[in-house]
């Protein structure tokens, strides 16, 4: 069936949804249509048998609904209507919540049901919530609906035939939002900092300016005065509450600052306003209750060290500090070692935030790019233990290529890979022209880099750039990982793979030295960031700053538009 796909953004919904109706037969084209001319001239244009709309902040106008059967995904259970579901959902602590598939009409929100899913929403961020439980339950709800729309014989049911009642709720201000740092508990805090993550943020007040605070973590430890800056950590902030207190790790000013007016790592972004502050070290172990975005522990045989950051960036100090922590790993005695078993986002390579506030963006970059190669030429030359990629979440560009690095790479089934870099207007390293071929071949890995589409785990599966496709949802990924690579580590075939990693490095060494890959790479890479006329750098700063990039289409915008939170 040919479908369209229209969205205001190509978000990770978007396409999530487009490269699974792809799995399944379907011709899918994708529009980004930030107007209703837009969507006008879209389904003009591609004449689909069934318009789908995952993320549209405009309203479909009444000529298109009309005369074309057009769904929209609702993150919401049937009844709720308004631009700000999710938040809610977060800021009351729902619990359980819902997606509906419902038909285009007149009023936002109120058409027939075509197909509902419930999810249970943790207590985590609204963009990570996003990207994990509301996304499989949106695949699941509309895939139903596609299913039903094709059979031809399926009519939605109006949204009073199940009798809820309709709830319907204004789009949520800042003035809702707002922290009360004398009177807000900690649960409080937490739930506000996380019902605004990625976007708006919490406006508040901090060291004589207003800024936007996005993220928030308990702390089990530390306490204060509400409202006071109590100590750093890799770049995030303690801020006591009334009762405790919370980490925050970025912020992003009200008014440009410098030209600035985007997220950046709290302590990065306040700059010399940061008054002196203790830094605390990162609790690598343990079970404290406590924001750390690297983490490792043991269970017997395996080793699992797992990284978190913000929106899957990786900046020069993020890749160096894992680099780190990943040589700490390496001098235990375990036999598999599991990289990166969490939730959401696996990584998405170079830092383009950090990248784009520096004040020579293009020496950071290459600081950034040879940071990154750093952490994967460590993977690559592992040879003593089963290095295994746990992808959790989304990954794309070098995140995808430190993935590969690994032995092998088990993948969240809601997981989507985008494995290039083009739209970025790069040509990448981490060592993909040695890791990508090996794994799918010459002729494939130019397919993957050159269509620039995202992958379902299935279909990565297909391909041969994953080993294993791990069906669980998210809060499950991290339990099921290690329980499988414990089975893993007493298998007499894992001892053997592993005496046999150092004859295979050594053969491949001889053929070609990695050094040649990366020198390579790194020499196409400095061509273009010493290039101030080079798209990357338009590209960069459009997608940092969100500001048009040119007349592009969705598959023509940056990977990392492409793949970042909702």
């Amino acid at each position: 069936m040919r479908i369209l796909l229209v969205a205001s953004a190509y978000n990770s919904l978007t396409q999530r949804l487009h490269a699974e109706l792809r799995d399944r037969g379907h011709t899918v084209a994708v529009e980004r249509t930030p107007d209703g001319d837009a969507v006008r001239e879209a389904v003009r244009r591609h004449e689909p048998a069934l318009v789908l709309a995952p993320l549209l902040k405009a309203a479909i106008p009444a000529d298109v609904w009309m005369r074309h059967t057009c769904l929209v995904v609702h993150p919401g259970p049937v009844g709720d209507r308004g631009p700000s579901s999710l938040d809610y959902a977060v800021q009351e602590d729902a619990g359980v919540w819902g997606v509906t598939v419902l038909q285009a009409e007149g009023e936002m929100d109120a058409g027939d049901v075509w197909a509902t899913a419930n999810v249970a929403l943790p207590p985590l961020a609204k963009s990570d919530l996003y990207r994990g439980e509301v996304s499989d339950a949106a695949v699941t709800a509309v895939l139903l609906a596609v299913d039903r729309f094709a059979s031809g014989t399926y009519a939605p049911r109006p949204q009073s035939a199940g009798g809820g009642r309709v709830c319907a709720r204004p789009y949520v201000r800042q003035e809702f939002r707002r922290i009360s740092w004398a009177d807000d508990s900690t649960e409080t805090v937490l739930r506000k900092l996380r019902a605004a993550d990625s976007q708006p943020g919490v406006l508040d007040g901090l060291l004589g300016g207003e800024w936007f605070l996005h993220g928030g973590h308990p702390e089990d430890r530390l306490r204060g005065r509400p409202g006071e800056l109590l100590a750093t950590r890799a770049g995030a902030l303690c801020r006591a509450t009334a009762d405790g207190a919370v980490w925050i790790p970025e912020l992003r000013p009200r008014r440009g600052t410098g030209g600035r007016s985007f997220k950046l790592p709290a302590t990065l972004a306040l700059g010399e306003r940061l008054p002196p502050l203790p830094e605390l070290p990162a609790p690598l172990g343990g079970h404290r209750r406590t924001w750390s975005d690297i983490r490792y522990r043991e269970e017997g045989p395996v080793g699992v060290l797992s990284f978190s950051f913000p929106g899957g960036a990786m900046s020069t100090d993020h890749c160096r500090r894992l680099l780190d922590a990943y040589r700490v790993a390496c001098s235990r005695p375990t036999s598999v070692l599991v990289l990166g078993a969490a939730r959401d986002f696996f990584s998405n390579g170079i830092h383009l935030n950090v990248i784009e506030a520096a004040a020579d963006p293009a020496a950071e970059s290459w600081a950034n790019i040879n940071a990154m190669d750093d952490l994967v030429e460590a993977v690559l030359t592992t040879t003593d233990r089963l290095v295994v990629a746990a992808v959790g979440g989304n990954a794309a560009a070098g995140g995808v290529m430190l993935a590969l690095a690994a032995d092998e790479v088990w993948c969240r089934a809601g997981a989507v890979l985008n494995p290039h870099y083009r739209l970025m207007g790069l040509y990448g390293s981490e060592y993909w022209t040695y890791s990508l071929p090996r794994r799918v071949g010459g002729p494939m890995a130019e397919l993957l880099t050159s269509q620039a589409l995202p992958l379902t785990a299935t279909a990565a599966l297909r391909q041969g750039l994953v080993e294993r496709v791990v069906a669980c949802g998210p809060e499950e990924f991290a339990g099921e990982v290690t329980r499988m690579a414990a089975r893993l580590a007493p298998d007499p075939a894992t001892r053997t793979r592993i005496a046999a990693k150092t004859a295979a490095r050594e053969r491949d060494e001889d053929l070609r030295p990695l050094a040649a890959y990366r020198a390579d790479e790194l020499a196409r890479m400095r061509r273009t960031f010493s290039d101030p006329a080079a798209p990357y750098h338009r590209l960069r700063r459009a997608f940092v700053r969100k500001e048009p990039a040119g007349d592009t289409r969705p598959e023509e915008a940056s990977v990392a538009a492409v793949t970042a939170a909702c």
